[in-house]
């Protein structure tokens, strides 16, 4: 166990595009727009004809039509990237926090010193994964005795007013294109802030260097399972965390549904665990349903639509 070098929180309060547009992974930039390319041929297009018959020739398999549609579609992204920076569009803010917890009754006991102590209840993997062989929950990368747990949360506010604006013009092209290039800053502030926690607010990684094409295979140690994402599905824990981290201080909104606005916004935890990994949960049976609901201190009703996806169906 490494003590975090932060003491409380942080707010990051205007993280430039500048810093983050290296960690954009833009191979799934394209897979939403239906798209497969590769990082390295996309980021290394500068635009001139030599580059674009170059990459005309790679993807000739699937059909010169689709190759055009790809350099059109990075050429419009990155423009839209340096409007977003020169008219500043967008602004990209986030919080880190680090609290000391154990694991228990299979979950995470957060506590925060002075305060009440919080508890976020985990799911156990349903098929044993190809890594450790077990059916391996968060908790499992977490001491029983003594260690830490960060708490973080990040936006991409902005972009969902400008898509607005878009769609009203009838611009359906662009309004999409926003929305999926914020999408992918916030993941790309996910990438770089989880690298200066691990290297310098927490530090229990200092000596790393990896660049943030390495970042994306993911060699470094540590995870941040996200807040309703395939590690940690249960979106209703959003609340729990919320109560320590206050995001409206760094203009996020979460709704009633457990939403965060704007849009391009994620949060979660991270876990220090050099052997953690990321996995899915899948799908739990109704003994795991009500398990968890009595560990989570509701009922199985109450519980059933914020895992919904991750219920089996008889």
């Amino acid at each position: 166990m490494t003590e975090p070098r932060l003491q409380g929180s942080k707010k990051f309060a205007d993280i430039s595009i500048e810093t983050i547009a290296p960690f954009i992974d833009w191979v799934f930039f394209f897979k939403a727009w239906g798209i497969p390319c590769r990082v390295e041929d996309v980021e290394n297009y500068c635009g001139c004809e030599a580059c674009r018959q170059n990459f005309l020739n790679k993807y000739r398999s699937m059909g010169r039509e689709k190759a055009q549609e790809a350099l059109s579609l990075f050429t419009d992204a990155t423009a839209m990237l340096r409007r977003f920076r020169r008219d500043r569009l967008v602004s990209i803010r986030a919080k880190i926090m680090f609290v000391p917890a154990r694991s228990q009754d299979e979950g995470i006991m957060l506590l925060p010193p002075g305060r009440k102590e919080v508890y976020l209840p985990m799911l156990r993997q349903q098929h044993r994964g190809e890594k450790s062989g077990a059916c391996v929950s968060c908790a499992d990368f977490v001491s029983p005795r003594s260690d830490y747990v960060g708490l973080f949360a990040l936006t991409v506010s902005g972009g969902d007013q400008l898509s607005d604006r878009y769609k009203w013009a009838g611009d359906m092209y662009n309004s999409i294109l926003v929305k999926s290039l914020c999408d992918r800053l916030a993941e790309a502030t996910s990438e770089w802030l989880h690298q200066q926690v691990r290297t310098t607010y927490w530090g229990y990684a200092p000596g790393e260097a990896f660049t943030p094409k390495e970042l994306m295979t993911v060699p470094y140690k540590g995870i941040r399972p996200a807040i309703g994402y395939p590690s940690i599905p249960d979106l209703s824990l959003i609340f729990r965390t919320n109560g320590l981290l206050h995001m409206e201080e760094i203009g996020i909104k979460v709704t009633e549904h457990g939403a965060m606005r704007p849009n391009a916004s994620i949060s979660g935890l991270y876990i220090s665990h050099p052997q953690s990994f990321y996995f899915m949960v899948g799908q739990v049976g109704e003994d795991q349903l009500a398990d968890y609901a009595r560990r989570s201190g509701t009922t199985v009703d109450e519980l059933r639509p914020w895992l919904v996806n991750n219920i089996k169906q008889t």
